[in-house]
């Protein structure tokens, strides 16, 4: 097999976060990192944050408009920033994402529209996924709706079931519990390491 083509990232970062009180949810830390640098250290080449600029990660820090608009208004103002062939459409609060598991994804995308990973229970998460960025574009180009299942579904990706029962990738951190929960396994971890 050939060279595979270049993929970019867009990490979207910029919600309400309202089951979280409103908190910034990709700023707040687990296992020694922010949610947002733990998504940032697996993402695939250039990396453009939609959301509040923030020191670090180091990545080109764009918002969609109006701020908090939604998530298909945050991936119009990431996308407008990608060169490259394909796109990793990424949430930034996946404290488990691992390069690995994007480069899974890439590989069952080839000759796809893109593919999307499933959660434990086998739904799509639209925020974990990677695309052809032409077809992105045009999916874009004339949708009104808001919702990404909407724009994304209608591209028929290919599915990427978990690796396992253990495959925290899809797990994310929108409420207080979920986010105690992945700091308690990421301790665990650094202390397994120790």
């Amino acid at each position: 097999m050939g060279v595979r083509e270049a993929c970019d990232s867009v990490i979207l970062a910029g919600g309400r976060a309202d089951r979280m009180g409103g908190r910034d949810k990709p700023g707040l830390e687990a296992g020694g990192a922010t949610l947002l640098e733990r998504v940032a250290a697996a993402a695939p080449g250039r990396i453009v944050v939609v959301g509040p600029e923030r020191e670090r990660p180091r990545a080109l820090y764009v918002r969609e408009e109006p701020p908090g608009a939604g998530p298909v208004p945050a991936l119009r103002a990431g996308l407008a920033e990608v060169g490259a062939p394909w796109t990793a459409l990424l949430a930034g609060d996946l404290p488990f994402l691992r390069p690995e598991r994007i480069d899974a994804l890439r590989a069952a995308a080839e000759g796809r529209s893109g593919a999307v990973l499933l959660d434990g229970e086998g739904r799509e998460q639209w925020l974990l996924g990677v695309w052809r960025t032409d077809l992105l574009r045009a999916a874009l180009d004339g949708y009104t709706g808001r919702s990404l299942r909407g724009l994304l579904g209608p591209l028929e990706p290919a599915p990427v079931p978990p690796t396992g029962e253990q495959d925290l990738t899809a797990f994310d951190c929108d409420t207080p519990e979920q986010l105690a929960r992945a700091r308690a396994v990421l301790d665990a971890a650094r202390q397994r390491i120790r």
